[in-house]
């Protein structure tokens, strides 16, 4: 292993790597020549020296590219291994599909549908993906039954939904009837 000096600028795929690693999503190579101001070509000369040294090293991690640009990712081979140690990143959409369904659920897709648009149905397929929903078919219906799942109780510390709003209920109205 080669000792860094302080004092030495890093490499260009060093600082490449540094880029992709702090972004954590891909990066297009024109906003890499920008970052390292360096010329595209250069750039992409060290992102093929950068591929080459993950995939010829005992490394959880790999550079790929992606329609957007490259990117610094974990193997999928690894993904198993950390999948319970990485939170879900929901956006804020999803998260409110999936508050809907936790405090109305189970409820049928299509009133979810009716509550919050027709946005709702990708993002009850990424809370199916994330394990925070469960969807079964309607016996007789062409629609979906939406329920959370214990993983979402479990994620969110959220025993009882029911209790909780009996609970907020009945402080909001303690708190009603003493003013």
């Amino acid at each position: 292993m080669t000792d860094v000096n302080a004092d030495s600028e890093p490499s260009l795929a060093t600082r490449i790597e540094a880029v992709l690693y702090l972004k954590g999503q891909a990066v297009s190579l024109s906003s890499l020549a920008e970052a390292t101001g360096c010329h595209r070509k250069q750039v992409q000369a060290a992102i093929l020296e950068l591929m080459d040294g993950y995939a010829h090293r005992d490394s959880a991690l790999e550079v790929v590219e992606t329609p957007t640009g490259f990117s610094l990712q974990l193997r999928a081979n690894f993904e198993s291994l950390v999948q319970d140690f990485v939170p879900a990143e929901l956006r804020l959409g999803a998260l409110r599909t999936l508050a809907a369904i936790a405090l109305k659920g189970p409820l049928l897709q299509t009133e979810l549908i009716e509550l919050r648009g027709s946005s709702a149905y990708p993002q009850v397929q990424e809370l199916v993906e994330h394990g925070f929903i469960h969807k079964r078919r309607q016996k007789d219906g062409r629609s979906f039954w939406l329920e959370v799942t214990p993983k979402f109780h479990q994620y969110f510390e959220v025993d009882e939904l029911s209790q909780i709003l009996q609970q907020h209920q009945a402080a909001a109205t303690a708190a009603g009837e003493e003013e």
